[in-house]
C-alpha cells in the first residue's frame, strides 16, 4: 500500500496554502483533487477582498495559488476519496485508484452552495448571480438586487447588502421568514428591504448581465417579472464531508468541528476552509486555516516520528503512559523522573492524552500504565498508581 506523510484532500485556497506550508516544512505532500482545481472561488467573477490585490478574478486568484504551490513540488493527483478509515491506528484513504496510508490527513474539500436549479442560474453565475454577499455586494452600488431565501443567512445577508444596493427584494416561498426574531426585526425595520412573499424563481433572464427575475406566486400561480441587477441565492450550503461524516465529529448539517489547531476529533485528521464549522467562509479565512492545519500536521507527524524512535526502535524501553491533564498523573511523573535520575533506570514518559495513536498501537486502555518494550515488542506491563509500584515493576 502507498504510504505518504501529509495527504491534502482538496485543491482550493485552504488546500493550496496547506501544500505550500507543508512542503516548506519539509513534509512529503500529496494533494488529491477532484475535477477542476480552485474550489468555489473559481465561480467568482471579481475579487476585491484578497489583501494586497485590489482587484482580480476568482479564476486568476485560483491559478496563482496553484502556481505558487507548484513551486514547492507537492504531488498533485486527480482522485475521488470514497472514504477515510482507521485500521489499527492507521489512516487509510480509499479512492477509486487504490488505497493510501497517510500519517496525517487534511480535509479541505470545501462546500457547495445549494442551487435553485432554474433556467438562467448557471448561465448568469458570475454575471449577476452570486452566492456570497460579502464577496460581491460592493459590485452592486446603487443597484436593485434580490435575495432568494428566508433563513438566517438570507435575512442577514439582505441587511448587509443594503450598505450598497438602493433596494433589496427578499424573495421567499412562504408568507413569513424562517429566520430568528432579531435579524427579522432588523430587516423589516430597514426601508431598503422589500419582502416578496409566497414566491419562487421560475427563471433568471437578461442580456450580458442579469436584468430580471421571473417569479411565480405559489398561491395564485401568477408569473410576473421583477427587474433586478443582481441575484443573491441563500437557500443553503452543503459541506463536502460525507466521506468522513461517520468518522470525525460534525455539527448539524455535516460541518466538521475542529479546535484552533484545525484538529478534528480524530488524532491526525485535520480540517480547513469551508468544510469546517466556522463563523466566516472566505478565501482569506480558508488560506489561514490551511496554514494552521499544515503546521499542526507537521508538529503531529514530527511527534509520531519521535515516539517511534523513542519507544519502538531502541533495544529496551520502559515507557510510562500518563495523562498530562490529570494532576495525579503529573505528580507521579515528577516522582518517577526524580527516581529514574537517581537510580539510573531509564523511564520514557509518554503523554497518552495527546498520543492516542501510540496508545492504540500498544493496546493501552488505562493510565497510568508502565510498559516494558524490547525492539518494539512488549515484554510486560502493569497499571501503576504510585512510585512504589513503579519501582517494584522495574527493579
Amino acid at each position: 500500500m502507498e504510504k505518504r506523510e501529509l495527504v491534502i484532500l482538496g485543491a482550493g485556497p485552504a488546500g493550496m496554502t496547506a501544500a505550500i506550508y507543508g512542503r516548506r516544512a519539509g513534509l512529503d505532500v500529496l494533494v488529491l483533487e477532484r475535477g477542476l482545481p480552485g474550489g468555489q472561488i473559481t465561480i467568482t467573477d471579481e475579487v476585491e477582498n484578497w489583501p494586497g490585490v485590489q482587484h482580480t478574478t476568482g479564476q486568476a486568484l485560483a491559478e496563482s495559488f496553484r502556481k505558487h504551490a507548484e513551486k514547492f513540488h507537492p504531488e498533485f493527483r486527480e482522485a475521488t476519496v470514497e472514504k477515510v478509515e482507521l485500521r489499527d491506528g492507521r489512516k487509510i484513504l480509499v479512492t477509486e485508484k487504490g488505497e493510501i496510508d497517510a500519517e496525517a490527513v487534511l480535509v479541505a474539500t470545501g462546500a457547495n452552495f445549494k442551487k435553485l436549479g432554474c433556467p438562467g442560474e448557471a448561465e448568469y453565475t458570475g454575471r449577476g448571480v452570486s452566492y456570497c454577499a460579502v464577496c460581491d455586494g460592493a459590485f452592486f452600488e446603487d443597484e436593485v438586487v434580490a435575495v432568494i431565501g428566508g433563513g438566517n443567512t438570507a435575512v442577514e445577508e439582505a441587511c448587509y447588502l443594503t450598505q450598497f444596493a438602493s433596494k433589496v427584494y427578499v424573495v421567499h416561498r412562504r408568507d413569513s421568514f424562517r429566520a430568528d426574531r432579531v435579524p427579522v426585526e432588523q430587516a423589516m425595520a430597514n426601508p431598503k428591504i422589500v419582502p416578496v412573499w409566497d414566491s419562487v424563481v421560475e427563471s433568471i433572464e437578461g442580456g450580458d448581465m442579469v436584468e430580471r427575475l421571473m417569479l411565480r406566486n405559489v398561491k395564485t400561480q401568477e408569473v410576473s417579472p421583477l427587474p433586478v441587477a443582481g441575484v443573491f441565492v441563500f437557500v443553503g450550503t452543503d459541506p463536502n464531508s460525507r466521506f468522513v461524516a461517520d468518522l470525525v465529529e460534525t455539527s448539524k448539517g455535516g460541518w466538521i468541528r475542529t479546535n484552533p489547531r484545525m484538529e478534528t476529533s480524530v488524532e491526525g485528521i485535520f480540517a480547513a476552509g469551508d468544510v469546517r464549522d466556522t463563523y466566516l467562509r472566505q478565501v482569506v479565512t480558508a488560506a489561514g486555516d490551511g496554514a494552521t492545519a499544515a503546521m499542526a500536521a507537521y508538529a503531529y507527524i514530527a511527534e509520531q516520528v519521535h515516539l517511534q524512535s523513542v519507544l519502538l526502535e531502541p533495544e529496551r524501553v520502559n515507557a510510562l503512559f500518563t495523562s498530562s491533564i490529570d494532576p495525579a498523573h503529573v505528580a507521579l511523573v515528577q516522582q518517577v523522573e526524580a527516581w529514574s535520575a537517581e537510580s539510573g533506570i531509564p523511564v520514557s514518559v509518554v503523554d497518552g492524552y495527546r498520543n492516542g495513536r501510540m496508545m492504540e498501537k500498544l493496546r493501552i486502555l488505562e493510565m497510568p500504565t508502565l510498559v516494558k518494550l524490547q525492539k518494539g515488542v512488549e515484554q510486560g506491563r502493569r497499571a501503576v498508581t504510585n512510585l512504589e509500584e513503579v519501582r517494584a515493576f522495574l527493579q
